[in-house]
């Protein structure tokens, strides 16, 4: 029996590994030296995992003693607000849950109608107090893919001598982003969204002196994450910065694609709602909800017909719940409920979303005729 080659449209969740990535991580496993030995092989695996520190500082325009490896960009986004001796942590309505969930006491920011963080209310919130502040903005929302202002929440954070930290692994890749001039003082980022192995992130630091160890052992990643590092992930999320990096261009060009996507969704169904349509939005991202059709019967159906697509973040257990990103730019929880994304990648082809189309127009028919 022949297989049918699915069609991956859930690059926000994870994108598949590249062949060069999978290459680079079978030859490191194939060396055992520990990175932190002195002898020969030890040397080695220091220098594999010294030259992915430069490829990734190189992707984020960064400096290479600006990166600690992490185990994912969770890891980066938890430690960056736990070690920063802040009073109060200033959030957005869309954060990842990575920073939603990290203490009980958060000050939420909202954002407005159309998903962009409302800057007169974050300037508002770093007034109001004089306690030390630590804000936490997206790059780029994980649903939407819509674009934060991030520079302006530096400018901000700078005026109000707030620290500020960026998590960036849904940008990273994706567009262009440089650590230096975007004024952040830490940035989350991760390796598997952009085809590296899953299981490795970075967080990139300003100023080192205000991370604490967050994990204790050994002096390896600059003495703030004790124990042997994943040489091999490490290597692979290397290989993947460089591709990434070089297929920047390409990846804008996806853009196209998803708009015309969009365009037949909204043929089909005139009514859909796409979330940040007329936005800057990452290139590759498209949120849409379609009234009375529940997000898992799309999912459920579409993953039927081959099709790989999500309702939302992918880091929910794989529940597909309420969707607080939407809830926070006021839409109605009926439709809300009804959302799906599909986000393209690297190995996005015009037949992939002929055969999306196909299916989802499928969905909506037999729709109309249950109704």
């Amino acid at each position: 029996m022949t297989l049918t080659k699915r069609s991956y449209l859930d690059f926000n969740a994870t994108a598949p590994s590249r062949p060069e990535v999978i290459d680079a991580v079978v030859t490191s496993m194939r060396r055992w030296g520990n990175a932190s030995s002195v002898h020969k092989d030890g040397r080695v695996a220091r220098s594999c995992v010294e030259k992915a520190r430069e490829q990734v500082a190189a992707l984020v325009g960064g400096s290479t003693k600006n990166v600690i490896f992490t185990g994912s960009g969770t890891e980066a986004n938890n430690h960056a607000l736990r070690s920063v001796d802040a009073e109060r942590l200033i959030v957005s309505a869309i954060e990842h849950e990575s920073i939603i969930n990290i203490r009980k006491d958060i000050v939420i920011c909202p954002v407005r109608e159309n998903g962009i963080l409302d800057l007169g209310a974050l300037e508002q919130l770093l007034s109001d107090s004089k306690k030390q502040t630590t804000v936490s903005i997206m790059f780029a929302n994980n649903e939407t893919g819509i674009i934060q202002p991030v520079k302006e929440v530096a400018r901000l954070t700078q005026k109000f001598g707030a620290f500020f930290h960026c998590d960036a692994v849904q940008a990273v890749g994706k567009i262009p982003v440089n650590f230096e001039s975007l004024g952040a003082d830490s940035l989350a980022i991760s390796a598997h969204k952009i085809g590296g192995p899953q299981g490795v992130g970075a967080l990139v630091c300003r100023n080192l002196k205000n991370i604490s160890s967050f994990i204790h052992g050994g002096g390896q990643e600059s003495g703030l994450r004790g124990g042997t590092e994943n040489v091999p992930g490490i290597v692979g999320y290397g290989v993947a910065a460089d591709a990434a990096l070089s297929g920047l261009p390409s990846f804008s060009n996806l853009a196209k694609l998803r708009n015309a996507m969009e365009c037949r969704v909204l043929k089909i169904k005139p009514d859909a709602m796409v979330f940040g349509r007329d936005l800057n939005r990452l290139p590759n991202t498209s949120k849409f909800a379609t009234k009375g059709l529940k997000s898992e019967v799309q999912v459920v159906g579409l993953d039927l017909d081959g099709i790989s697509i999500s309702a939302g973040s992918a880091c929910s257990s794989g529940r597909i719940e309420t969707p607080y990103v939407l809830a926070a730019m006021g839409v109605p929880e009926e439709l809300g409920r009804c959302a799906i994304r599909v986000s393209l990648g690297w190995t996005t082809t015009g037949d992939d979303i002929d055969r999306f189309i196909a299916s989802w127009k499928s969905l909506c028919d037999r729709k109309l005729v249950n109704n």
